[in-house]
């Protein structure tokens, strides 16, 4: 994190997470900026690791995939190497959104996509159940989403 983030970068930040396609012309009259140091202050920005990057939000409804299911996993043992094991593992699985290391009675909590439950049940029995590191799975299904905040609040 840069140390020298100002409210015009604030408000840079601000408007990018929302139009990470907005051209840079349009970003510096938004800013009362010209082109040159809008640019510079968002390759600034980029470069100190503040912008990651840039994506399309796609609709996964829209793709075919109708279940969403978090996942509390407790691993073998604790130790550095089943944990590297495990993290290795998931993020070959496309199927796996988000892989968070939790406090409590679990080790990991991951965000599943599946196309319905039976890919869902498919997706732990090949891929889950085949991991040697994890000694327990316990699922919890999405019914609804009502909401998903993609944006900081900046």
């Amino acid at each position: 994190m840069i140390t020298n983030i100002d409210t015009k970068d604030l408000s840079i930040l601000s408007i990018l997470q929302n139009r990470g396609r907005i051209a840079i012309s349009e970003l510096a009259a938004k800013l009362n900026m010209s082109d040159t140091p809008c640019l510079r202050r968002v390759k600034k920005l980029e470069e100190a690791g503040v912008i990651s990057g840039y994506s399309a939000n796609i609709n996964p409804e829209a793709m075919g995939f109708n279940a969403m299911v978090y996942v509390f996993i407790r691993l073998t043992e604790n130790s550095n190497i089943s944990a590297d094991l495990f993290e290795n593992a998931m993020k070959k699985l496309p199927e796996v959104l988000e892989c968070s290391v939790i406090t409590g009675s679990h080790d990991y909590l991951l965000k599943i996509i599946a196309n319905d439950l039976l890919g869902y049940e498919s997706f732990v029995k090949k891929s889950l159940g085949s991991l040697t590191c994890i000694a327990s799975i316990e699922s919890t299904v999405v019914l609804k989403q009502t909401f998903a905040r993609g944006e900081l609040p900046i």
